[in-house]
């Protein structure tokens, strides 16, 4: 894909060579010589430790013959964080960093329900569209664009430092809403806000992780079953008690008697905003090393190190004297907005509360899917490729099942493990995504993965507003879809488990 494509490069080059080697006959001699003894990593081996442990680590992809002096200097950073090893930094960023997950299914799923009882107040202004979800997959769409885009060119500290404040802003803003095209915008903005949230989050975590722990990036999407939980319990207790019935109408449906959706998105909001603030008080975010390391920042890098080092009490023997020593990458010299650089880069009865008990249930069934996933990812029998297989594959049965159900508690069973089994799934492709891409242009190739996403998002919603969507045949389509999944799982060409990312 474009994202590891090679980059553009000036006429006095050789049309092949993405890097300058500036190395003088002392970098050969001096630096690299006296130093190799206190470096636990041989720079001429691409990185393989001393340790026997990190010694049978392999690379996920090859890339030395098209990014050579990045890939040898990102070697030493791999064995360096690998040989500092899990330490407290990185288990706050599991956390810090799950709350981004957590926004983006608790803001998708706040203007899903709220849709609704939005349309019951004020009424439809298109006959066929439905304009609060598209503004949704709309905003979501840009959001993971620019979001991804713009991380690879300034780095992942600010993202992680402002996400969660726009939303939380605009989530509150969206409470006040006095119609449905005012909310529909607002939810395109908070929307657009939480879409690269998650993108960010798997790349940040994911550049901070010792490769031992790398299955840690799977177990992160629990907390987007976290997001969904918490919408479904709160819109348990709101929308069952602060709702207008189910047969009311704009004539009818006040806004005293409809408050649930406002006190959602207030309740929603506040939870974002207490997770912004614990971002900023919690922990100082640096910039990742690995991204770092793809700007030639390698004094910061160094800095970055020693930093978590020092906190975590742990030690590496990486110097800068040995990344300067491994060359210049090339085009770094040049503006992060140049041309240049900027191109290598889902019908409950009649009863509110049953529908919504329902609802959270279903939801608290999905947090199992990111724990089974977490311990299949890193078994030698599944690895990630297998757990994408079975996670489809379990969803595929389950959705043909499900044309076939004829009681409310087998609707609410099997759409629980329907829930629960997806979760298996889109956990691990949200970790597999960003492992098998390159660190320096990981956001912008996972942006390219989540843009077409929610290109398919705005495709549901066109074609749920003009289709038939009262029979069984979309449940049909969409599990032949999962069982085309399973194929295309176990046909993916790199098997990420156990070995470093880029």
């Amino acid at each position: 894909m474009a994202a590891i494509s090679v980059p553009c490069v000036p006429n006095d080059l050789e049309e092949n060579e993405p890097y300058r080697i500036q190395r003088s006959s002392s970098d050969k001699s001096d630096v690299v010589g006296s130093e190799k003894s206190a470096l636990p990593v041989d720079a001429r081996e691409a990185g393989n430790s001393d340790d026997t442990s990190s010694d049978s680590i392999k690379e996920i992809f090859d890339v030395t013959a098209i990014y050579p002096v990045l890939s040898r200097k990102m070697a030493l950073v791999n064995a360096a964080i690998d040989e500092m090893g899990m330490s407290s930094y990185q288990w706050k960023l599991l956390w810090l960093n799950g709350f981004g997950y957590a926004v983006d299914s608790l803001l998708i799923v706040c203007q899903s329900i709220a849709n609704p009882a939005v349309q019951q107040e004020y009424g439809l202004p298109s006959a066929h569209v439905s304009g609060i979800p598209l503004a949704s997959q709309v905003g979501l769409l840009v959001g993971a664009g620019i979001w991804g885009f713009s991380a690879d060119i300034i780095g992942r500290k600010l993202a992680f430092n402002t996400s969660l404040f726009s939303c939380a802003v605009f989530v509150l803003i969206a409470g006040g809403m006095p119609s449905y095209v005012s909310f529909a915008a607002i939810v395109a903005i908070y929307s657009a806000g939480a879409g690269g949230n998650y993108i960010l989050d798997a790349t940040n975590f994911l550049e901070f992780l010792p490769t031992s722990h790398a299955w840690l990036v799977t177990f992160m999407a629990i907390w987007w079953a976290v997001g969904y939980t918490v919408t479904g319990l709160l819109a348990w207790g709101f929308m069952s008690n602060y709702s207008c019935s189910p047969d009311a109408t704009p004539k009818t449906c006040t806004r005293a008697e409809n408050m649930g959706w406002r006190y959602l998105h207030f309740t929603c909001g506040a939870l974002v905003l207490v997770m912004a603030l614990a971002r900023l008080t919690l922990i100082r975010m640096v910039q990742t090393p690995r991204w770092l390391i793809s700007q030639n920042r390698d004094a910061e890098v160094i800095k970055t190190l020693n930093e978590i080092s020092k906190k975590a009490k742990r030690s590496h023997h990486l110097t800068l004297d040995q990344l300067q020593a491994e060359g210049v990458v090339l085009h770094t010299e040049k503006s992060v907005w140049s041309a240049l650089r900027i191109k290598m880069h889902f019908k409950g009865d009649n009863s509110n509360y049953t529908t919504w008990r329902d609802y959270a249930i279903n939801q608290v069934a999905g947090l199992f899917g990111p724990i089974i996933a977490a311990l299949l990812v890193e078994s030698k029998f599944f690895g990630r490729r297998g757990t994408l297989a079975v996670g489809a594959l379990i969803t595929m049965v389950l959705q043909f099942g499900y044309t076939q159900i004829t009681t409310p508690a087998q609707n609410l069973g099997v759409s629980a493990a329907i829930t629960a089994a997806s979760n298996i799934y889109y956990g691990t492709i949200y970790a597999y995504t960003p492992e098998i891409l390159p660190s320096a242009h990981r956001a912008t190739g996972y942006g390219l993965c989540v843009v077409l996403n929610r290109v398919g998002g705005i495709l549901g919603v066109l074609v749920g507003s003009y289709a038939n969507v009262e029979t069984t045949a979309p449940l049909f389509v969409c599990a032949a879809l999962f069982g085309l999944l399973v194929v295309l799982s176990l046909l993916l060409p790199f098997e990420s488990r156990g070995k470093r990312s880029q």
